[in-house]
Parts: structure tokens; C-alpha cells; sequence
């Protein structure tokens, strides 16, 4: 795509976003901003989300919406504020999650729900409460955020491995049942991605990573955006319950 020519893929669609006030949801909206969208944010941290509102142009594109995703009646807010405030729910983007890192030994059964809530109830909300609204107007687009600790499992993390691998499974369920009507649901699983969290890393456990990265560097947020953009966009039009590995080529 010529980078000069404007990018219209996602012109006159609105899209929300959960966890979208930082890192990799905060480079998806960007990218849907820049292709013609407009936006709302869904994130706890209503400040930040505001703020972000702002990098990305102001509330003619962008609005905040404070969203506990584990609570079904603060996703269906979220919701309204896409189709109250901007018209329609075009996309979905389910990507809010938190990290609780413990050895099964030494992890809490608190940090255990916690993090199960967080990614697979909230993302069975965010799923099934913009799946009821897309069906009525016969199209959309879902994008559910998975990991490559979905896939391979990694150790410290039994509760996050479980619940990315648990956001495939209700992807393909729920490509299932909404493709006759008109709505598709895909997944994407980043691997080691450059952010504010995988940067606190200890160095050993960076080194211990990019051992094992064929392209031999962490990916950028931008590389997890463009693959968002593609799966909420006309361009992936017959395509639905598929998972979308970015990760430089680790764990094939």
C-alpha cells in the first residue's frame, strides 16, 4: 500500500476497543483511526483512556468509556457509547488483560480467578454482547486478543496460558454460530512484543526469548495493529474462526 495515499479500509466504521488506553490497544486504535474509523476505548483506568483520546485527535474520533470487562452491564455501556455516540459497532477488539505471574506452587487461587476472569469472561462478554448488536445489521468484525502462551503454555503462568488458549476455543465457537450472520470472529496471538511489560523483563528472561526467535528481534505494537486492521477490514472478508500468529516465526 502506497504509505502516502490515505487509507481508507475502515472508513465511516466504529470501532471499540477494550483495554485500549496503552501499549498494544492503544496502536490498534491508532491504526483504525488512521484507516477512516472512529473509536471508542474501554479501559479501568479512565484517565489514561481520556488521554489517549486525545493523542489520537480528540472525541470527534475517539471517546473514553471507563469498562470493567469481567461485568456484563459495564461492556453493554461501552457498547452504547459506539452506537449512541458514533452510530454503529462495526469491530470489536477484545484485548484488556492483566498478568499474575506464579509458579502453580506459589499462585494464589485470587490470582488464579483474577486473570481467568479478566481475558476469558471478559472477552465472552465483549464477544457475545457485540455479536447481539452486529447480527442485526447482518455484518461485523470480532478480533479477540490471544498469546502464544495460548498455544505452547509458559512456565509461571498457568492462568494466563489457559485463559489465551480458552479465547481460541470461544473464537471458533462464536465464528460458528454468528457466520450465517453475517459476522465474523477471528484471533490473533502475539508473541514477544516490545511494550512497557515485556521491557520490565529480566534480562535473562528477554535473552531466554529471543534465543528462540528466528527473525531474532521482538516484534513492535505497530506489527500486532497492521494484522488487527487486516481481520477487522473488508481485505480478511472470508475469513472467520482463524488464529493469526505474530511472532517472528518462534514456536512454528
Amino acid at each position: 500500500m502506497d504509505s502516502s495515499a490515505p487509507n481508507t479500509l475502515l472508513d465511516g466504521r466504529t470501532a471499540v476497543i477494550t483495554g485500549g488506553a496503552q501499549g498494544i490497544g492503544l496502536e490498534i486504535a491508532r491504526s483504525f483511526v488512521d484507516a477512516g474509523a472512529r473509536v471508542v476505548l474501554g479501559d479501568l483506568n479512565e484517565e489514561a483512556a481520556q488521554a489517549a483520546v486525545e493523542k489520537l485527535g480528540g472525541t470527534d474520533v475517539a471517546r473514553a468509556v471507563r469498562c470493567d470487562v469481567t461485568d456484563s452491564t459495564s461492556v453493554d455501556a461501552l457498547l452504547a457509547e459506539a452506537v449512541d455516540g458514533f452510530g454503529s459497532l462495526d469491530v470489536m477488539v477484545n484485548n484488556a488483560g492483566i498478568t499474575r505471574d506464579a509458579t502453580m506452587r506459589t499462585m494464589s487461587e485470587d490470582d488464579f480467578d483474577l486473570v481467568i476472569s479478566v481475558h476469558l469472561k471478559g472477552t465472552w462478554n465483549g464477544t457475545r454482547k457485540a455479536a447481539a448488536i452486529m447480527r442485526e445489521a447482518k455484518r461485523g468484525a470480532i478480533v479477540n486478543i490471544s498469546s502464544l502462551s495460548g498455544k505452547v503454555g509458559m512456565v509461571g503462568q498457568t492462568n494466563y496460558s489457559a485463559a489465551k488458549a480458552g479465547i481460541v476455543g470461544m473464537t471458533k465457537a462464536a465464528a460458528k454460530e454468528m457466520a450465517h450472520h453475517g459476522v465474523r470472529v477471528n484471533a490473533i496471538q502475539p508473541g514477544l512484543i516490545r511494550s512497557a511489560m515485556t521491557e520490565a523483563m529480566p534480562q535473562k528472561a528477554w535473552d531466554q526469548k529471543m534465543a528462540e526467535i528466528p527473525m531474532q528481534r521482538a516484534g513492535e505494537v505497530g506489527e500486532v495493529a497492521s494484522v488487527a486492521l487486516f481481520l477487522a477490514s473488508d481485505m480478511s472478508s472470508y475469513m472467520t474462526g482463524t488464529v493469526l500468529e505474530v511472532t517472528g516465526g518462534r514456536f512454528m
